[in-house]
């Protein structure tokens, strides 16, 4: 049997059992869509569900399992287009308390986990912020519109020859020479 949480978006951990695992499922309605568009600087945002559970691992650990979804329009990285992406992705976090002030002496190195998926358990859990880092991170560094291609631009002083590829590249010079040389023995 699972727990229904009555908040979806901020969970407090202390009223979550350990033995049940806690269902969620956020749907942002337009208007928050919209607030969460502008501050991810998007042109557009629709069909964003992220769905899932958060389940105990032992006392103190908790597990986020979740899938997001998410219709994504971004500006094209080099004609402004606008662009539009379907975003489906797997959500995992790991949440776990702060080590104890005693653990962490001063002057004592400590090597950081390499699970990127690890992080500190607060007093509660905000899904909403987990959904909208996770979208963040999930969004295309650099959209790019069907067809948009990077022009080729030669800057050089008056009166001079710009290098093209070929000039750039004496090592394929080279190469070319050798293969010249050859077919010529």
């Amino acid at each position: 049997m699972t727990q229904r949480p009555q908040n979806a978006n901020k969970l407090r951990v202390a009223n979550l059992s350990v033995r049940r695992p806690v269902t969620f499922d956020l749907a942002p309605d337009a208007r928050d869509q919209a607030r969460i568009a502008t501050e991810l600087d998007l042109l557009g945002l629709r069909k964003l569900r992220f769905q899932g559970n958060l389940t105990a691992q032992g006392r103190d650990m908790w597990l986020l399992r979740a899938r997001l979804g998410a219709t994504v329009v971004q500006p094209c990285g080099i004609t402004l287009a606008p662009v539009t992406t379907r975003i489906e992705e797997h959500i995992l976090r790991r949440f776990a308390p702060e080590p104890d002030a005693s653990e962490m002496a001063a002057g004592v190195e400590t090597e950081m986990p390499e699970d990127d998926s690890l992080e500190l358990l607060g007093t509660e859990f905000d899904l909403r912020r987990v959904m909208i880092e996770a979208l963040s991170l999930a969004l295309p560094s650099y959209p790019r519109a069907e067809g948009a291609e990077l022009g080729q631009i030669t800057v050089t002083e008056q009166g001079v020859i710009p290098l093209g590829d070929a000039e750039s590249k004496p090592f394929a010079q080279l190469a070319a020479l050798r293969t010249k040389l050859q077919k010529d023995e």
